[in-house]
């Protein structure tokens, strides 16, 4: 599990940028957030490290975890000026009713550090509604979601913008309630 390129730059060191999804052309992901980066914008794509089988041969590869999305922060001018979508393979910002709609840092950042964790995760249906738990202990501690009792506890880290999310199994994990 890693994730493209997450480094500040000076042109969103501003206290005001704010994580935005970007839309992307099919299997873009990755050149998008490249040029992006190129360009000065920090930026995440999560992506997944998968076996793929062949009859005569496996290999690992990364895919994005949400395909057809990346991640970029940007503030208020960048916002203003469009310039992020005058990069090849860029569809659109995720807007409602015309507005850009930010990702909660808090989001991105569970994110990151759930990949950074090397743990197995999958993807999983959005969920809204459910208990909103914190993980308290071990590698994972701080970490916040959805808990979701079927058979097994797993966490579910939602990205309200997108309508995705990413679930992991936290059998043994001490929760709290938020």
């Amino acid at each position: 599990m890693n994730e493209e390129s997450n480094e500040e730059s000076n042109s969103t060191s501003s206290t005001l940028a704010a994580w935005y999804a970007i839309q992307t052309r099919y299997r873009f992901e990755r050149k998008v957030t490249k040029q992006l980066h190129g360009r000065g914008w920090q930026t995440f794509l999560p992506q997944l490290n998968t076996v793929h089988r062949w009859s005569d041969r496996q290999k690992r590869v990364e895919s994005p975890l949400f395909p057809g999305y990346t991640f970029v922060r940007l503030d208020p001018s960048s916002l203003a000026k469009k310039q992020f979508l005058k990069n090849e393979g860029v569809i659109g910002l995720i807007s409602f009713g015309g507005t850009p709609f930010p990702v909660p840092d808090r989001q991105i950042d569970d994110l990151q550090r759930l990949l950074s964790q090397d743990m197995p995760c999958s993807l999983h249906p959005f969920l809204q509604v459910g208990k909103r738990v914190r993980i308290r202990g071990g590698c994972l501690d701080g970490l916040e979601g959805i808990l979701e009792e079927t058979g097994h506890k797993n966490l579910v880290i939602s990205i309200d913008s997108i309508h995705r999310a990413v679930a992991i199994r936290i059998e043994g994990y001490e929760l709290q309630l938020i």
